[in-house]
């Protein structure tokens, strides 16, 4: 008896802690974010979330596009790699040094990525700092998360789903393609939310690949052209960047006020991605289920 209530005891002390540590970190996020909300719309006007030059609505346009750019690469080649690493790959010698490279690279310092990318996509190339270059870099930190995310999400995936997909006549590669990936896919989103999170926040391998400048016109859209917001090969740079750059070069009088607005922004740019990308992921969930 004594120890069954000294077992709860300590049950109850272990998960109030718990709930402790949870809670306070659930307060310091909802701090930091209230007060570079109120920072930043405290001294906003419409002219600073304006597309001219002196607001920030091509740094959020270009934020949002080279994302897309990135996720363009990374979503594919992540999610193939991690399907390979659940299923074909198997347990040998080249799998464990394969795992091995996947996280070291995944442990890489941004500005290590960043010079990578800066010597290989922009000097090598004798070309500018340009998008497609940054998403291409941005790319490389956040392959390895999709990688593992969808690794262990299909992992997790019960295995009569692939043994009842064989028995009706499914080949492997179509029980894995639609029936495990499928299931799995809810979990693979989160790897996505968290890859388009960092890129959304990445400061240190944008400004050496995709620069530090923005020269572009909203009216005209002629993705050859490099003064058009689609073209790839033009010179962008981030929220993050711009509000590094506000911080460290900034000479204007309101450098401090614009830097404010552009982290409020960034955070309510990541939120409205995070909750889509969930909301999304919910949906497939009950798609799924009512399917079954």
């Amino acid at each position: 008896m004594k120890k069954n209530a000294s077992a709860r005891v300590m049950d109850r002390v272990v998960t109030a802690l718990l709930y402790g540590i949870a809670g306070f970190f659930a307060l310091l996020l909802a701090s930091i974010t209230v007060y570079i909300l109120y920072k930043g719309v405290r001294g906003a006007t419409p002219e600073l979330l304006s597309f001219s030059n002196k607001g920030i609505g091509k740094q959020l346009f270009n934020t949002v596009y080279l994302v897309f750019l990135s996720l363009l690469v990374t979503v594919p080649i992540g999610m193939f790699t991690g399907v390979y690493m659940a299923e074909y790959a198997g347990n040998g010698p080249f799998v464990a040094v394969m795992r091995t490279c996947i996280e070291t690279l995944s442990s890489l310092p941004s500005i290590i990525v960043g010079l990578f990318g800066f010597l290989v996509l922009i000097q090598m190339t004798h070309s500018r700092p340009n998008l497609l270059a940054g998403s291409l870099a941005l790319a490389i930190i956040n392959i390895p998360l999709i990688a593992r995310t969808t690794e262990d999400a299909m992992r997790q995936v019960p295995r009569s789903y692939y043994d009842g997909s064989v028995a009706l006549g499914a080949t492997r590669w179509q029980t894995v393609m639609r029936v495990l990936l499928k299931t799995s896919m809810p979990r693979v989103i989160t790897g996505v939310i968290l890859a388009a999170g960092r890129g959304f926040g990445e400061a240190a391998v944008l400004f050496l690949t995709s620069g530090m400048g923005s020269d572009v016109n909203f009216n005209n859209w002629n993705p050859a052209s490099l003064s058009s917001p689609l073209n790839p090969f033009r010179s962008a740079d981030t929220l993050a960047v711009y509000i590094w750059s506000l911080k460290t070069q900034g000479i204007e009088a309101n450098s401090q006020q614009i830097a404010d607005l552009s982290a409020a922004v960034l955070i309510l740019l990541v939120f409205g991605f995070s909750l889509g990308a969930r909301a999304l992921g919910r949906r497939l969930q009950r798609k799924m289920a009512s399917e079954k």
